[in-house]
């Protein structure tokens, strides 16, 4: 498949006309991450707030427009405000299964921000969805990932309708992991259907970009582009409902971080560390990125435990038991440990994922408790 032309989208996008200066869209300055792949096209519009509605058409106008050139058969336009935090509280959310020792929510009372205002209320949420779990970290390097795949993977055998989301935008790697080369198709509102792979619907913030581009994105678009994955993805219907979504955050809690769990109703959080210090240090940040959001932490994972050597011996490669140490200083449940197992690594390298076998069973146990608290 043949490359699309760049200048001739640049072309067809300077016809569109930005509705507040006359300008084409693109000398106007609103095409933002434009990414080009064989047969696809796809950037974003950012604007004010409350300019949202006013560029609704200009963005469904752009997608038509893009889809009639020669050479692309998909073209995709996300919108993206930047919006102000609002004043009001947060309500309450459901009665939290794992509520966090006073250390972990110091600074709840002042909002996420810690200077006195209220953290904003969540209003987003995926429709068709029981129960969306975020899993994050508080660095990268630690397994987020390969447990979020692994940990659907446990939901699913369970016997339940599973959903996952790489929301990383550092390094998506949902994708490459469950070996998917289709992105996502549209339905008739527009919504994105996403593939399904050894039973999970997945959808990547892989998909919207090509695989050797770097991700140049502020954080409001990142944020934005992120919530409408999350909601504008048809993740199930009214007749067969998802039970669980399961969110993979980018690593660290920045701004993205932040933005997405305090826009997003999310039903509960899975911190993942590894043993070392340096992580579980990082992992405590995590934990209170959620604190701060409302937003029920169900446990601590402790990925990368120990090597289990040829005699059966347990190696501590980054020693062991911290983040369990860490779950249990700050009151939170711990989920269990993963070793360090090279057969996960090809596993998920091959795009074959592990569904039987002792890793297998340990993510089912987790699972298990992970299901437990949110039903």
């Amino acid at each position: 498949m043949a490359q699309v032309d760049k200048e001739a989208v640049i072309t067809a996008l300077n016809g569109l006309k930005d509705p507040v200066s006359g300008e084409g869209l693109y000398a106007a300055g609103l095409v933002r991450g434009l990414v080009l792949s064989p047969g696809r096209v796809g950037f974003m519009i950012e604007v004010p707030s409350d300019r949202v509605t006013l560029y609704g058409p200009v963005r469904l106008e752009a997608e038509r427009l893009l889809s009639s050139l020669e050479g692309i058969q998909k073209a995709q336009v996300v919108l993206t405000a930047e919006v102000e935090n609002p004043s009001e509280p947060a309500p309450p959310r459901r009665p939290a299964t794992a509520r966090l020792a006073p250390q972990a929510v110091d600074q709840h009372a002042k909002g996420a921000g810690g200077k006195g205002k209220p953290a904003p209320v969540p209003t987003e949420r995926p429709a068709h969805v029981k129960y969306v779990v975020a899993v994050g970290s508080g660095k990268g390097g630690v397994g987020k990932s390969t447990v979020s795949l692994n940990l659907a993977l446990g939901l699913k055998a369970l016997g339940l309708k599973v959903g996952l989301l790489d929301a990383d935008i550092y390094g998506p790697s949902a994708p490459v992991m469950l070996g998917i080369t289709q992105p996502p198709t549209f339905n008739e509102h527009k919504h994105m259907v996403p593939p399904v792979a050894f039973g999970l619907k997945v959808n990547s913030v892989g998909f919207l970009v090509d695989a050797d581009q770097a991700m140049i994105w502020r954080g409001p678009m990142a944020s934005q582009a992120l919530t409408q994955l999350l909601t504008q993805t048809e993740w199930g219907t009214a007749e067969a409902p998802l039970d669980v979504l399961v969110v993979d955050l980018p690593p660290g809690t920045g701004d993205v971080q932040l933005t997405l769990t305090q826009k997003t109703l999310i039903d509960g959080a899975v911190v993942v560390s590894t043993p070392q210090e340096m992580a579980v240090i990082d992992a405590r940040r995590a934990v209170t990125l959620f604190g701060k959001t409302s937003i029920p932490v169900l446990g601590v994972v402790e990925n990368m435990a120990y090597l289990e050597g040829p005699s059966g011996e347990k190696i501590e490669v980054f020693g062991r038991g911290g983040a369990k140490a860490l779950a249990d200083g700050l009151g939170i449940t711990f989920l269990g440990e993963v070793p360090l197992d090279p057969a996960l690594r090809k596993a998920t390298d091959d795009a074959q994922p592990i569904q039987s076998g002792d890793v297998a069973e340990r993510f089912k146990a987790i699972a298990e408790k992970v299901w437990a608290k949110l039903g």
